[in-house]
């Protein structure tokens, strides 16, 4: 009996330390189908660029797409150089940028795509100079330009060809100050004419009363052969990852697109968004500047032709600034 009551003995606690053992077991799997879990959970980031670029995507800010398998944010960056150069490396999948920034990388191999035009035409030409009433009056001036080697540079130099002005010997192009130096300047007088884009142009005639605009740059582009209104940014994405995951592509434009309707309706709305997200932009110069900013939802298949336009101007100015040529079609993003 006594070797009896032994035997019993370890095999009470040969039994508690298998439970022990099998406890331990169970807790480690649940843990590591948690982690397994959580790290099917990806971070997917949409940037935007900060400025008049990333007001478009103000809403999706507050109430970002919901994307089976991925945690979404937005994120603003300060320049769209910085866009690009994450595009390149591979860490953006989705982004604004400008056109022909897209398609210049493009040209060096990286699968880039667009998917939308998400701001068209939105420049203004203005002067407090007496004697300048139309494009035509610009001989022998200066006008300051937003943007040395980008679309207002370019669709610029082009109307100007259009009306008989050559902007190289006719009239003086100037390109030293950033955009909202430019409004600062137009304010107190150091310069008297500017080709400015929203909300800057908006931001200088609430400084100064006596500030015109001379024509509308948007309706002299079309009467210079371009298709519809030229565009200011368009939604990039990496062609790999769109091809893989085109369910999150298309929650993607459908966010875009009721964010940009959105803001369009509720420009005073949207300018408290635009300050509380730090976009670099005050609310009341926002807000009054989005009626006539034309940010609009154009996919990539019906605005080739727009696009091919202004392509076609960046050839004519700067081949290379587009690589080369136009893209082809696998450039354009389709469903």
């Amino acid at each position: 009996m006594p070797y009896s009551g032994i035997i019993i003995n370890m095999n009470t606690k040969f039994s508690r330390s298998i439970l022990i053992v099998l406890a331990l077991l169970a807790i480690s799997g649940f843990a590591h189908a948690r982690g397994a879990n959580e790290q099917a959970i990806n971070s997917l980031a949409i940037y935007a660029i900060k400025g008049p670029s990333g007001v478009s995507m103000i809403r999706m800010f507050e109430y970002p797409p919901q994307i089976r398998g991925y945690e979404v944010k937005l994120e603003a960056l300060a320049q769209a150089d910085l866009m690009a150069a994450r595009f390149i490396s591979g860490d953006a999948k989705v982004g604004i940028l400008p056109a022909n920034v897209a398609a210049k990388i493009a040209s060096s191999g990286k699968n880039i795509q667009i998917a939308a035009i998400t701001g068209t035409g939105m420049l203004s030409l203005l002067t407090s100079d007496p004697a300048v009433q139309s494009l035509a009056d610009l001989r022998g001036k200066t006008v300051e330009v937003a943007g040395q080697g980008a679309t207002p540079d370019y669709v610029f130099r082009r109307l100007l060809l259009s009306g008989g002005i050559n902007p190289e010997k006719d009239v003086t192009l100037s390109y030293a100050l950033a955009y909202p130096e430019i409004a600062q300047s137009l304010i107190a007088g150091r310069v008297s004419t500017a080709l400015l884009p929203e909300p800057f142009a908006t931001m200088a005639r609430s400084g100064k009363n006596d500030l015109r605009q001379i024509g509308d740059i948007q309706d002299e582009w079309i009467k210079a052969g371009g298709q519809g209104n030229y565009p200011m940014t368009v939604l990039a994405v990496d062609g790999d990852f769109a091809a893989y995951n085109p369910a999150a592509i298309n929650a993607i434009l459908e966010s875009l697109k009721a964010s940009i309707e959105w803001t369009v309706s509720n420009p005073a709305a949207a300018g408290v968004l635009v300050e509380k997200h730090d976009l670099g932009l005050r609310a009341p110069v926002i807000s009054a500047a989005i009626p006539r900013s034309n940010y609009v939802f154009i996919p990539a298949d019906q605005a080739r032709p727009q696009i091919e336009a202004l392509f076609k101007v960046f050839l004519e100015f700067s081949p290379a600034s587009i690589g080369g040529s136009l893209p082809g079609d696998s450039f354009y993003y389709k469903p």
